[in-house]
């Protein structure tokens, strides 16, 4: 039994997902779309909100800052970024995000007060009024939000099925779904002239909570039409993947597709947390193998 250890740094992988954490959580003004149709939300009394046209209203995957503009003044998404500067100190609010998009906390007016985005932080069980302010993988709001002197407060059109004729939404350049970065190492040569059988790969890293390492996995007796990397069903699918459970931990290759072959190479699927906040850190990654 033999043991390939190949070291190699990920210089292209983490460049891009820098590139990811950059722009997930570092905004010039606004990540609110200034699409005419996508940042209005709609009340039965005060008429539209508007979260574009202050410039400042910014989704994280933490939380939502900044302001809106409604008919009866400004909207208050958090204390630290009101209409008069941090008032965290007499008054700490805020609209959070969970990074998944589920959106709960307060936002304020000078005129009607508070505005809840999530029954639970009224009434835990929510048995009374059922309604929350989401953010979905496609990076539109929807849902409710509540005050007690205006009533419901509607994020996108869906909600009331009058998209025919009122088509409107509040969407955002944030999305909840997390980040991807690929790697395909070069074609490697055990040696092993009669060919050999692969028996597990193993990485050697960090991986943050919620992050993701896979593998696909190539061999062949020849380096000419060299296959795609392939999961353990034997297919390219992107489902289809080497799921170790952490850095240090062997999972065994599929050797239907893997045995007395002389080369191989892999694929290294990495995943960022949700909130595209972390992402997992290969150093090594150990191929085991028997002549």
């Amino acid at each position: 039994m033999d043991f390939s250890k190949l070291k190699f740094t990920l210089l292209l992988a983490f460049s891009f997902f820098g590139f990811l954490f950059f722009a997930s959580s570092v905004s010039a003004d606004t990540n609110i779309s200034s699409n005419a149709l996508e940042h209005w939300a709609w009340n039965d009394v005060i008429g539209w909100i508007d979260f574009y046209s202050t410039g400042n209203v910014y989704v994280s995957s933490t939380q939502l800052t900044g302001y809106a503009t409604s008919s009866i003044g400004y909207i208050a998404l958090d204390c630290a970024t009101s209409p008069n500067g941090d008032i965290c100190g007499t008054s700490d609010f805020k609209v959070s995000n969970d990074g998944s998009g589920n959106l709960s906390g307060y936002a304020w007016n000078d005129a009607i007060g508070w505005i809840s985005f999530y029954c639970g932080d009224l009434e835990p069980t929510c048995t009374s009024f059922n309604y929350q302010v989401v953010i979905d993988s496609s990076s539109n709001f929807s849902g409710w939000a509540w005050n007690d002197i205006i009533g419901w407060i509607s994020f996108n059109c869906s909600n009331t099925t009058t998209c025919d004729t009122s088509n409107y939404k509040v969407v955002t350049s944030w999305t909840g779904t997390a980040a991807s970065g690929t790697l395909v190492s070069p074609i490697f040569d055990t040696g092993v002239s009669g060919g050999a059988a692969f028996n597990s790969i193993m990485w050697i890293g960090n991986q943050p909570a919620g992050t993701a390492v896979k593998f696909q996995f190539a061999s062949a007796t020849t380096t000419t039409g060299f296959p795609e990397p392939k999961g353990p069903d034997g297919t390219s699918l992107s489902t289809d993947t080497y799921n170790p459970t952490g850095s240090g931990a062997p999972i065994a290759l599929n050797r239907t597709y893997h045995n007395n072959h002389r080369y191989f190479r892999y694929k290294i699927i990495l995943e960022t947390n949700i909130a595209r906040t972390v992402g997992p850190r290969v150093d090594d990654v150990i191929i085991n193998w028997s002549p």
